[in-house]
């Protein structure tokens, strides 16, 4: 037996180090003289799961402070062995913290038991766990301690108990967590990234890949074989210990490779050593890559991204499990230490995250197809419209990148002038499909008022040019029959002179319809009537010629006339309206659309962006309250393209400046909102556009 003494502990320890186990082991502070027999019979039937310290003088706190390193401490229960006659001593030094880390033992003659008031009540505290007679039997110590050993090892299986639930409970936690932030994470690309460093963190690993299964170009997708038209394609890896050179590439579905055999078996693979595969297996590890990097590969856990129909849609390949996760595997000293096989634990938690993360990948894969599809029908409607229009092709995509500049404008200026207004992603796309449909409403109105370019309508005008033909033709033949009719009625030189007046008169006659055609074609242009043009209009209207077997012909009629009386452009007022009716239109269609919450306002947005500030505007003569900013913005946008646009028949493109200085007049007419537009200016947003 070897003894250490110091003020106030005489240790007396016979353990077996390398016997410990996983027991409970009673660490028992002899306060009564155990002699050497009793202990040695005492540690022989405990198995060595014992520890003995004589002690001169107790002190709790630093009887409950001596700890044997090489024993984790939940596993050491101390039991103190204590005379009768100081128990009321050291119950009273006990605080209720101490007393839960100690068991005491009293030890007492018979008379000494006998004589001690109530002592049948001593067992009853939670303090005392028995008492001894003395002289101590051996086989009765042992017994005591033996049902504390055993008290000690329920109370160990409980705690282990309470330890695997709350590691269940936050196993779930975290995949519930997890799943949170899987279902939150909008940007594929990003969720693609958590998917991967979740995995690593929740298995402590030091590296992992993602693969994902994507469509072949130009291969039918079979139903029989969901992986017929299916490669692997290599979207992200992570080491902790290497830089490692990144590049997206795609490969076969291969059972030879690790990735491409649970891609194709939908199996895990718990592989301890990867470099030491068994020959006889279909798939083998490729150690070029780790040469490449100077890296060694050990333990591996590769699990399938199933989803909701057990299908394969990717795979999550983990390596080197650690004991430590932050020690960098930077030598095969350190792999050799450090890297330890992955559990079965790990593979059912990354097999259960692996199927939240395809869930929420598919889930925004989905999102994203209805996306490009829903951008796809946009663009399509664009397209229809655009068709009926040629001439203003191109024009709503303009409108689109201009609002949109002006929404990131506002983000980046410091004014206060927009009241801390903010446009977030949703935002911009909302006011990016607003302005790309704010047009469509003109496929409900008739395309030759949609196209048309001048006050009449092309055929009208071909029509009122052949009534000119007609009209010429009959004023020649007319005087053509005058000169016959002298010539056989008078001589020669009475004749010759009546036939120079009637030709003259012809001459006038027809130099009158001339000009006539020539003003009613130049007043046919979009342009602004001079008040002279209408008094003309009228004489020309007021006359007409009788033609034989057609009876009498205007030289106008009067809805041509009310059409070349148009005062400015090239619509009247019926047609202007019909034109107007279109934001109507667009409103009606798209409101028939179930937009998501974060695009609830693109209908409304397109309606009234030909509103004006002073309620000038159609369709409802809103004022500025009633205009929402984004309607503000697109209306800037819409008159700039409107007037810079190279495509317009009926006018010509003018330069940025006069079509700034345009809408600068619209702003002191307070039609257009000042601060918007200076931003607009200030910002250069137009030169965001191409005018080619």
């Amino acid at each position: 037996m070897k003894q250490v003494q110091n003020e106030f502990i005489e240790t007396e320890t016979e353990l077996n180090s390398h016997d410990r186990g996983f027991k409970p082991h009673l660490q028992v502070f002899d306060g009564v003289g155990l002699d050497t027999e009793t202990f040695d019979f005492a540690l022989k039937s405990l198995e060595n799961h014992l520890i003995l310290h004589k002690i001169q003088k107790i002190d709790i706190k630093k009887i409950n402070a001596i700890k044997d390193p090489a024993i984790p401490a939940h596993l050491i229960t101390n039991v103190l062995l204590v005379d009768l006659g100081v128990l009321d001593t050291v119950r009273a030094k006990l605080t209720p913290e101490q007393s839960e880390k100690i068991t005491l033992i009293a030890v007492a003659g018979q008379r000494e038991l006998d004589e001690f008031p109530d002592a049948w009540k001593l067992v009853d505290t939670e303090v005392l766990f028995d008492i001894i007679d003395r002289p101590i039997s051996k086989n009765k110590l042992v017994l005591v301690l033996k049902k504390i050993q055993k008290l000690a090892a329920g109370r160990l299986k409980i705690h282990k108990l309470h330890e695997e639930i709350d590691t269940q409970a936050g196993a779930l936690k975290k995949l519930n967590d997890i799943g949170i932030a899987l279902s939150s994470e909008t940007d594929i690309h990003k969720l693609l990234d958590l998917i991967l460093t979740i995995s690593i963190e929740i298995t402590n690993c030091d590296s992992g890949s993602l693969y994902i299964l994507q469509d072949k170009p130009d291969v039918e997708y079979d139903k029989a074989n969901y992986l017929k038209n299916k490669v692997l394609c290599f979207k992200h890896t992570f080491n902790f210990t290497k830089a490692i050179p990144f590049k997206e590439f795609t490969m076969e579905i291969s059972s030879k490779s690790l990735s491409g055999y649970t891609a194709l078996t939908g199996e895990i693979l718990n592989l301890e050593d990867v470099y030491y595969l068994p020959e006889t297996l279909p798939y083998h590890f490729n150690k070029s890559f780790d040469d490449f990097i100077k890296y060694r590969t050990k333990s591996m856990l590769v699990v399938p991204m199933l989803n909701q129909d057990k299908q394969t849609i990717g795979v999550i390949q983990l390596i080197n499990k650690k004991r430590d996760r932050d020690v960098a595997l930077s030598s095969d000293e350190i792999v050799s230490e450090q890297v330890i096989p992955f559990t079965k634990k790990d593979e059912e938690l990354t097999l259960s995250f692996a199927s939240q993360a395809a869930v929420a990948y598919e889930n925004r894969s989905l999102y994203e197809s209805i996306k490009i599809l829903f951008e796809g029908f946009i663009r399509a409607s664009v397209t229809a419209i655009e068709a009926r229009d040629p001439t203003t092709s191109g024009h709503s995509e303009r409108v689109a990148v201009l609002s949109t500049g002006v929404a990131e404008a506002v983000n980046k200026s410091k004014s206060s002038l927009f009241g801390g207004i903010q446009f977030g992603t949703r935002d911009i796309q909302e006011l990016k499909y607003a302005s790309l449909l704010h047009d469509f409403g003109k496929i409900g109105v008739r395309e030759p008022v949609l196209v048309k370019a001048k006050k009449l309508y092309e055929p009208d005008l071909e029509l009122l040019k052949s009534r000119y033909i007609i009209l010429r033709q009959s004023v020649q033949l007319q005087y053509s029959n005058m000169k016959v009719r002298y010539l056989l009625e008078k001589s020669r030189e009475e004749a010759l002179e009546d036939l120079l007046s009637i030709d003259s008169d012809s001459k006038e006659r027809l130099e009158e319809l001339d000009r006539y055609l020539e003003f009613i074609t130049k007043i046919n242009e979009p342009t602004v009537l001079e008040s002279s043009g209408f008094e003309l209009l009228k004489e020309i209207q007021s006359k007409s010629m009788m033609v034989e077997g057609l009876g009498n012909i205007p030289f106008l009629t009067e809805q041509e006339a009310v059409r070349l009386s148009i005062a400015k452009g090239s619509l009247g007022d019926d047609e202007r309206l019909e034109i107007e009716s279109h934001v109507t239109h667009t409103f009606n269609f798209l409101k028939q659309i179930p937009w998501t919450n974060d695009l609830r306002s693109v209908p409304k947005i397109a309606y009234m962006h030909h509103e004006k500030l002073d309620g000038s505007g159609y369709p409802n003569k809103a004022n500025s309250e009633a205009i929402p900013i984004q309607s503000k913005i697109m209306t800037i946008s819409d008159i700039f393209d409107a007037l810079t646009a190279n495509d317009r028949p009926y006018k010509r493109a003018v330069p940025v400046e006069k079509a700034l200085d345009i809408l600068g007049y619209e702003v002191k007419a307070k039609k257009v909102d000042s601060d918007l537009f200076n931003l607009f200016v200030e910002a250069r947003v137009f030169d965001a556009i191409n005018k080619g």
